[in-house]
């Protein structure tokens, strides 16, 4: 008798198991390509966050298909090699879809990865126009591209009357190609770029750039990396005696970055997608963000929040979790109601309008910049 009984306990704890595995085959997964360590993990867990809330909300209205999402994290860690590892890890856990996407340099090297298994990749911050030429098809960029920023910086440095511009970037997919993207931009108005500097990153001392900056006195400097050596930068700008205009790329807009420049960060301008305390759809999800992570949401978590959503979107409108169907839903999006604004694709799976804006450090946080040269200024 006990026999029978352990060995129908057994049995029974095999169903169970097997009923657990079951509910969780069942899931639609969704693989989350965020940097979860390294320097820029704070953008990261952020996305991550944003990502989460978004499917804890579809799966209290019922999920998608009547199936529950799963978010299944493959951390980027903003390198290349761990991303494709990453990448590859999502692929073999057969994930429906991928949402993310933060440094350039790291997803450009997944688009491969993903375009072989033909998985949807809704890209919610990489934004080098590298992407564009290498996306085999099946991702989509829902954060304005480097065309965009560019364009977006050249006013605003015409608006206020900058003539001579040095440039530093970090040689990386992003920095460098926004770098170059503005060397053509600036050169082709006829104005002068008086210093094209490449640094190494994690780098400490600048003292070097920032002599030759000292020597040949732009008006302006334009830092194309990221917030973590853009701070030290800027800092030793100041230190070193630069009074002209300091213009940062997207990659710097955290709260950090005033952490660590102190009071060298009041005035600098930073371009930036818009950011969730500026967009006045947003102001439930930062209030369920805030209750749900004890934090205020970070730059990308809008537009993260609104990756996930957009692809439970494409995978209803799909009736089916199969991938190329998912992708083809993506490409007839028209108008999808994201809180950081409607997403609608060009051919090229890029967002169909500019979502720059101009921010200013003010007070020891960033403003919105709303001067000459801003987007929609008179």
């Amino acid at each position: 008798m006990k026999t029978a009984r352990m060995l129908a306990a057994v049995g029974l704890f095999a169903l169970t198991l097997a009923g657990a595995s079951a509910a969780r085959a069942a899931d639609v997964t969704i693989g989350a390509q965020v940097p979860t360590s390294g320097s820029e993990a704070p953008y990261g867990i952020d996305m991550l966050n944003a990502i989460r809330m978004a499917a804890g909300e579809i799966n209290a209205k019922g999920g998608v298909l009547g199936q529950k999402i799963s978010i299944i994290p493959g951390d980027s860690a903003c390198d290349p090699q761990a991303a494709v590892n990453a990448a590859s890890k999502l692929v073999s856990q057969s994930v429906t879809g991928v949402v993310g996407g933060y440094c350039s340099g790291a997803t450009l090297p997944t688009l491969k990865v993903y375009g072989d298994a033909h998985v949807p990749f809704v890209i919610t911050a990489s934004n080098s126009t590298e992407l564009i030429g290498a996306n085999p098809g099946n991702a989509f960029m829902i954060n304005s591209t480097g065309f965009d920023q560019v364009k977006t910086a050249v006013n605003l440095f015409k608006a206020r009357g900058i003539k001579t511009l040095a440039i530093v970037n970090e040689g990386d997919a992003y920095s460098a190609n926004l770098a170059q993207l503005t060397r053509t931009a600036w050169e082709k108005l006829g104005k002068k770029v008086a210093d094209y500097e490449v640094v190494n990153k994690g780098q400490q001392d600048f003292s070097p750039v920032v002599t030759r900056i000292r020597e040949r006195n732009p008006d302006a400097v334009f830092w194309t990396a990221y917030y973590a050596d853009g701070a030290l930068l800027i800092k030793q700008l100041r230190q070193g005696g630069y009074a002209g205009m300091i213009a940062l790329g997207d990659g710097n807009n955290s709260p950090k970055l005033f952490e660590l420049a102190g009071a060298a960060a009041e005035g600098v301008f930073c371009f930036s997608n818009p950011t969730a305390n500026f967009l006045p759809a947003a102001r439930t999800f930062i209030e369920n963000y805030q209750k749900q992570f004890h934090q205020p949401p970070g730059p990308y978590s809008a537009l993260s929040y609104d990756g996930m959503m957009l692809m439970a979107h494409a995978i209803t409108v799909a009736g089916s979790t199969d991938r190329m169907k998912i992708i083809a839903a993506l490409k007839k999006t028209d108008n999808f109601p994201g809180i950081a604004g409607p997403i609608s694709f060009t051919p090229q799976n890029t967002l169909a309008r500019s979502n720059f804006v101009v921010l200013l450090g003010k007070g020891g946080q960033w403003t919105l910049y709303t001067g000459p040269g801003a987007p929609g200024a008179k």
